[in-house]
């Protein structure tokens, strides 16, 4: 089932953009999903959280450092879920830590992300928290740009949920 509102309010906040853009991964592309844009937008942030809410049970949750922790955080606040944030490598400073936050041995966690191209990111994040313990089976997008990313994930027994896909959100696009 298609999200229309939050289709609707991507677009209102211009976070979908069109042109020349080199994406993370290297590649390039006609369009931009801007996740600064739609994650720093009250409405587009609202419709995520309750979204999202709607999807992870009672399950921990766990956010992407930096780019889905505003989406984790909002999440949480909405569910009452506590969270984790996932850095891309253990930070060489004070604690060290490339968890923050705590989780039991065993327990079920769900990764949030803003945006699935190739799902690397996702993939790192969930083999951090299988290493440090957890059990994590799924991992939920605002975006699948459906540019390979839920194929990669599986490869990792690793279930790809998203809000939107490219194709949803470009079609009928003015």
């Amino acid at each position: 089932m298609v999200n229309q509102e939050l289709i609707d309010a991507l677009r209102a906040a211009e976070a979908v953009k069109f042109g020349e853009f080199e994406l993370s991964h290297g590649g390039t592309s006609e369009y931009y999903v801007d996740k600064y844009v739609f994650e720093t937008d009250p409405h587009c942030l609202e419709l995520i959280a309750e979204a999202f809410a709607e999807r992870v049970g009672n399950s921990k949750l766990a956010g992407v450092a930096l780019g889905a922790v505003p989406l984790v955080a909002a999440t949480a606040v909405e569910t009452g879920n506590p969270y984790v944030i996932v850095r891309k490598k253990a930070k060489e400073y004070g604690t060290g830590n490339q968890i923050e936050g705590d989780f039991e041995d065993g327990e079920e966690v769900v990764v949030l992300e803003d945006i699935a191209t190739t799902g690397q990111s996702a993939i790192d994040a969930v083999e951090a928290l299988r290493d440090a313990g957890a059990v994590v089976d799924r991992v939920l997008v605002v975006v699948d740009r459906e540019e390979g990313a839920r194929e990669n994930l599986a490869e990792h027994d690793i279930e790809l949920e998203s809000l939107l896909t490219a194709s949803e959100l470009l079609a009928d696009r003015a």
